[in-house]
């Protein structure tokens, strides 16, 4: 293309001109002149991770000090429980032994879906009396299916803002139906989730579960005694599972942990027994 300007009329300048900004916008197609934080490539290098970490911490605060939410319930557990209802329907159309056995254990197993559901109910029962929203509990959970499902699913029935921070998994996990619309977080870092996780938590309520939620217990707990964040009651629901699978006062006479270290974390086998463990530590009405 000749960069000659031509000089005959206004017309020809104007076409000219229009087809060298044309013929330049596709010679800047490439990936190089995209904005930065349009260029999805760019943001996804290795180099860029911290900016990512920075806007995972940041979309959420925002989002949530705009809806004037500042503390929360965080509630741990098992992916796959299920409600007392699916897992009847399991048991009548279970034929085989091995899905009558699996029904059968799903049903057992509900309990733990029913208390969560219970005790997502009782905080937002507390909160429908709570004027100032500064005062109010909001359940949180990692969004998913199961304990997390059934304790946003409780706070939600009752008419209650629910959080849910879920993350991108290999086989995908979607946010249950529970989660209050614009409370759905998504996440690529198990970190910065766990970070939002433990931010706003005024308490941490666990339920029967597997590598995830000892994962996040253990978390909690070791910020905890590492004095990262102050004491917050951690409360496991379900003591016959929790006894079978810790023992804090054989690691204490070990000397592995101190006796200190295990103050806070209490063993309850209701919904309500864990919520009237809140209330009395926070002297709440």
């Amino acid at each position: 293309m000749s960069s000659k300007l031509p000089t005959n009329n206004a017309q020809t300048i104007t076409e000219f001109l229009n087809l060298h900004h044309s013929q330049m916008a596709e010679e800047s197609s490439e990936d190089s002149y995209k904005f930065a934080f349009d260029d999805e490539a760019f943001l996804s290098r290795r180099e860029t991770i911290g900016i990512r970490f920075e806007l995972e911490l940041l979309k959420p605060d925002i989002l949530l000090k705009e809806r004037g939410i500042e503390h929360t319930i965080t509630v741990f557990g098992s992916t796959r429980f299920m409600s007392q209802e699916q897992a009847e329907i399991l048991v009548k159309d279970a034929k085989t032994p091995k899905d009558i056995e699996a029904a059968q254990k799903a049903l057992l197993h509900s309990q733990y879906y029913e208390s969560a559901r219970e005790f997502g109910t009782l905080v937002a029962q507390y909160n429908a009396t709570q004027k100032e929203t500064t005062n109010r509990l909001h359940i949180c959970t990692g969004g998913g299916p199961g304990i997390m499902e059934a304790a946003n699913r409780g706070a939600f029935e009752a008419g209650d803002e629910t959080i849910g921070f879920n993350i991108s998994l290999p086989r995908e996990q979607h946010p249950n139906p529970y989660i209050s619309p614009g409370l759905s977080f998504r996440f690529h870092y198990f970190a910065l989730r766990k970070m939002h996780f433990m931010l706003r938590a005024r308490a941490i309520v666990t339920y029967p579960g597997g590598f995830g939620s000892f994962d996040e217990l253990f978390e909690v707990l070791t910020l905890m005694q590492t004095k990262k964040v102050i004491g917050i009651p951690v409360i496991l629901v379900g003591k016959a599972f929790w006894k079978d699978m810790l023992n804090f006062q054989g690691m204490a006479q070990f000397g592995v942990i101190d006796q200190k270290d295990i103050k806070a974390v209490h063993f309850v086998e209701t919904a309500q027994e864990a919520w009237k463990i809140i209330q009395d530590f926070y002297q709440l009405a």
